[in-house]
């Protein structure tokens, strides 16, 4: 009755996820061999300024794609295909929209980011030129954050993969064609990333077509054009959109004052941080996991198929960051050593890594309850959290141990996403408890 919530199904969707996101970083370190071989450094830095700003736009628009999960995986546990419908289509007319307005306002968007970079006139007029090339993906990079949170919702992570490899792939390819092959450089790898970005919108409208055949609704949509319609997407879209502000501006502050600590800190910062990226590739994975079965078994009712699911997901959850942890214990020095040869950086990030070693499993629930919580549609409290985090936890610890340095900013850090587990676990058990989760 529950193979719904099995372990088998758990990993039947979290091990593609976690495919789909390892091959992300591969582009990127293509894109910056590519550059790095060129006669300036001014195209690395192009096309690092560049990638920076589309990451802070992008990641603070993947609310379209989480809140279109748990709503589209609410509708299908509780099989009304027209609410199936209406989650993917009113999401992606707010997909339009949002990028509509980033090619409507792309010239002062690039000035505002080129002001905030501070960047000398040769990067600066390349990063441009990357921008404004790139800036035209934004319609099919929108859409497949929507389709990507819808398939997830409809239980089917194999679209999400062979979307990610596409675009991931193709990227790779083009990159190669264009600045290799043709001689585009910085030109290249924007029209490479468009290219890439429109054959992911292929197939993944040719996966939406599939699963909307198997679901056959009703094609008569009057509540498209109705304003009130989409008041529930719009409040879910923007409590995850203030949650994604906050967690960016932990980052960005983080990487702001390790900057202020001097040049080796920052460097050994940036390089620990990928210690977090690898972790969140994979916790990321059951986490997606988590969201379409939670979605589920709000959506049907489930009460027993939506504790089988949390505590499936957090038992690969903590196994998973216990595996991270050994690793980082064992191999942290080595791993260190593999991604920089500079000798002062090397030996500020070892003194800084026994902090890293402790975030896999402090940081655990964090991850699993995003998941849950996106499921449930619970965006009020993970924004609740998140900014709670930030603002009772992050900066109160920084600005009271600024005098440990780096130590202190890694214990701020540390404790922020102690805390983000911690509150994430505790107001789920409470809305557990009190039922809410089906109302």
């Amino acid at each position: 009755m529950h193979d719904g919530y099995s372990h088998k199904a758990i990993w039947k969707i979290a091990g593609p996820m976690i495919l789909s996101s390892i091959s992300t970083p591969l582009v990127g370190l293509v894109d910056t061999a590519l550059m790095g071989h060129l006669d300036t450094p001014a195209y690395l830095g192009a096309v690092a300024a560049g990638t920076t700003i589309f990451s802070v736009l992008f990641m603070s628009l993947n609310f379209l794609r989480m809140g279109t999960t748990g709503i589209a995986a609410q509708a299908f546990g509780s099989g009304n295909t027209t609410a199936i419908l209406n989650s993917l289509t009113q999401a992606l007319v707010i997909a339009a929209l949002i990028a509509l307005a980033l090619i409507t306002l792309q010239l002062p968007v690039i000035d505002i980011s080129l002001w905030l970079l501070g960047l000398q006139s040769e990067t600066a007029n390349m990063t441009y030129e990357y921008f404004t090339i790139r800036v035209w993906s934004a319609p099919a990079a929108m859409a497949n954050f929507v389709i990507i949170g819808w398939l997830l919702g409809m239980q089917n992570a194999r679209g999400p993969l062979a979307i990610m490899l596409t675009i991931n792939l193709s990227n790779l390819i083009l990159d190669i064609v264009f600045v290799v092959g043709m001689g585009l450089n910085v030109r290249g790898v924007a029209l490479a990333t468009l290219i890439a970005e429109v054959l992911g919108l292929i197939v993944a409208l040719s996966f939406a077509r599939s699963v909307l055949q198997i679901q056959s609704p009703s094609w008569h949509q009057p509540s498209l054009f109705k304003f009130s319609s989409y008041k529930h997407l719009l409040t879910i879209n923007s409590d995850l959109f203030i949650r994604s502000v906050a967690l960016m501006f932990t980052f960005a502050f983080i990487t702001a004052q390790g900057a202020r600590l001097g040049a080796v800190v920052l460097a050994a910062n940036a390089l620990l941080m990928n210690f977090q990226l690898f972790l969140s590739y994979a916790l990321d994975g059951i986490a997606h996991a988590s969201e379409a079965l939670t979605g589920k078994a709000v959506g049907s009712g489930n009460h027993e198929g939506l504790d089988l699911a949390v505590k499936r997901s957090f038992f690969w959850t903590l196994i998973l960051a216990l595996l991270f942890t050994l690793t980082y214990i064992i191999f942290g020095n080595t791993i260190i050593n593999l991604l920089t040869d500079l000798t002062d950086v090397r030996g500020q990030a070892s003194d800084y890594l026994p902090w890293l070693v402790t975030l896999p499993l402090l940081s655990a629930a964090a991850f699993l309850y995003d998941g849950v919580y996106v499921g449930a549609t619970r965006s009020r409290e993970m924004r609740i959290i998140m900014t709670g985090a930030l603002l009772l936890v992050f900066l109160p610890i920084w600005f009271t141990t600024k005098g440990l340095g780096n130590h202190g900013l890694w214990l701020a850090f540390t404790a922020f996403m102690a805390s983000r587990s911690l509150a994430m676990y505790i107001w789920y058990q409470h809305l557990r408890a009190t039922n809410r989760l089906f109302t």
